[in-house]
C-alpha cells in the first residue's frame, strides 16, 4: 500500500528523498499551505547563503528572498507563484529576482510544482530554482555584440544575416527586456522665454551632443528626443546607469563650466532610470514610422525622472536590482508617482 504524503514527513530530513535533494545542485525548497518553508536544500543554501535554521519555519517575505518580478514588483505581496501553484495546481515557470543573504539581488530560473496526498489534495509546493546570473551576463554580453556589428555592416546585410540563424520571418514588433533613461532640462521654460530661439536651440544643442556622446560610448540607442528632453535605450542597466552619471557628475559639470566662462545660464539636468519588458516595433502610418518602444516601463521611466531632484539620478528597484555593484545608490523610500496604483521603491545616486 502506498504511504500517504504529510507535510511533516516533507521536513524530515532523514528520508531517502532528502538525502537525494540535497544531493543535487540546483536550490530546492518546500512550503506548505500557509507558504511556511519546511524544507530547504544544500543547494538552497549555497545559491542564496541561507542556512536551514535561519529559513526553516519562516516565509520567502519575512526579509528572506523577497522575490521580485523583471518590473520590480515584490511578488510576496502581489502575484506569488508559490500562491498561484497552491491555489490552482498549476506548474510555474518563470524568471524572477531573488535576495542573496548579502543583500544582492540576482536573477534565478524557477519551477514550482504543487503537492498532493492520496486524496489528490494540494498540501504543499515545492519550488526548484537555479542561479542564471551567468546566463543573463552571457545573453547581455551577445546583444551587445549584435548591437555592435550594426555600426560595421549596412542594416540590410545584418537583417539578412539574422534572417538565416532564425527560424522564420521576424515579427514587425517584439516584447524585449530593456532599460529606458529619461534625461530632462530643469526650468527648460523660463529659459526660453528668457532668451531667443537660436540661443535655446544652440543650448540644447550643446547638451545633446555630450549626451549623445556618452550614451553611444556605454552601448546605449537614443530612441527620440523630446523637446528639452532625451530619452535612451540600453540592453545593460549597468551601461544605463554608468551613462547617466557619466553625464550627470562629469560631463555636464564641464560643460557648465565652460558656459559661465562664456556668460551664459548653466544648464540644470535630472535622470530617471527604470528597466523591464517593453514592446518595441514600428510605430506610425503607412508612410512614416518610427522604431520605438512602448509600455508602461517607458511610462513609469518618465515619471520617475520627473521625481528626481535638479542635478540627482533617481532608479526604479527593478534597475537597481540588475546593478552588479549598487553601492553607489541610497533607498529614497516609496514613492507615489503620477499614473501607478502602487508606490514604487526608488533609489538615488549618492553623487559625485
Amino acid at each position: 500500500m502506498r504511504e500517504d504524503i504529510t507535510v511533516e514527513r516533507l521536513g524530515d530530513r532523514s528520508t531517502i528523498l532528502s538525502s537525494l535533494l540535497n544531493n543535487i545542485f540546483d536550490g530546492v525548497y518546500v512550503v506548505d499551505k500557509t507558504k511556511t518553508i519546511v524544507f530547504w536544500n544544500t543547494g538552497a543554501r549555497e545559491i542564496t547563503g541561507y542556512s536551514n535554521d535561519e529559513v526553516f519555519g519562516r516565509k520567502c517575505s519575512d526579509n528572506i528572498l523577497n522575490h521580485i518580478d523583471d518590473e520590480g514588483t515584490l511578488l510576496c505581496i502581489h502575484g506569488c507563484p508559490l500562491e498561484r501553484t497552491l491555489a490552482t495546481g498549476e506548474h510555474v515557470k518563470v524568471k524572477i529576482y531573488t535576495l542573496h543573504k548579502s543583500g544582492r539581488r540576482f536573477p534565478v530560473k524557477t519551477h514550482i510544482y504543487p503537492i498532493r496526498n492520496l486524496k489528490n489534495e494540494i498540501i504543499a509546493a515545492i519550488e526548484v530554482f537555479r542561479d542564471i546570473s551567468q546566463e543573463e551576463e552571457h545573453r547581455i554580453l551577445q546583444e551587445k555584440f549584435s548591437g555592435i556589428i550594426k555600426k560595421y555592416v549596412s542594416t540590410t546585410t545584418f537583417e539578412e544575416i539574422m534572417s538565416k540563424v532564425q527560424v522564420g520571418a521576424a515579427d514587425t514588433s517584439r516584447k524585449v527586456d530593456l532599460t529606458i533613461m529619461f534625461l530632462d532640462v530643469v526650468g527648460f521654460t523660463n529659459y526660453s522665454e528668457k532668451y531667443s530661439p537660436e540661443r535655446v536651440v544652440s543650448m540644447l544643442n550643446e547638451l545633446f551632443e555630450v549626451c549623445s556622446g556618452v550614451i553611444k560610448d556605454c552601448q546605449g540607442d537614443i530612441d527620440k528626443f523630446i523637446g528639452d528632453a532625451v530619452m535612451a535605450m540600453f540592453l545593460d542597466a549597468n551601461d544605463a546607469v554608468r551613462a547617466a552619471s557619466k553625464i550627470l557628475f562629469q560631463y555636464l559639470p564641464e560643460l557648465n563650466e565652460r558656459r559661465l566662462r562664456q556668460s551664459e545660464d548653466a544648464i540644470g539636468v535630472r535622470v530617471g532610470i527604470n528597466s523591464g519588458p517593453v514592446i518595441q516595433g514600428d510605430i506610425g502610418t503607412a508612410d512614416r514610422k518610427d522604431l520605438t518602444v512602448i509600455g508602461d516601463v517607458v511610462n513609469t521611466a518618465s515619471r520617475i525622472e520627473a521625481r528626481a531632484e535638479t542635478g540627482s539620478l533617481y532608479i526604479s528597484e527593478s534597475t537597481f536590482s540588475r546593478l552588479k555593484d549598487p553601492s553607489e545608490f541610497t533607498s529614497v523610500g516609496e514613492i507615489k508617482l503620477k499614473g501607478k496604483v502602487q508606490a514604487l521603491k526608488l533609489f538615488k545616486h549618492r553623487g559625485r
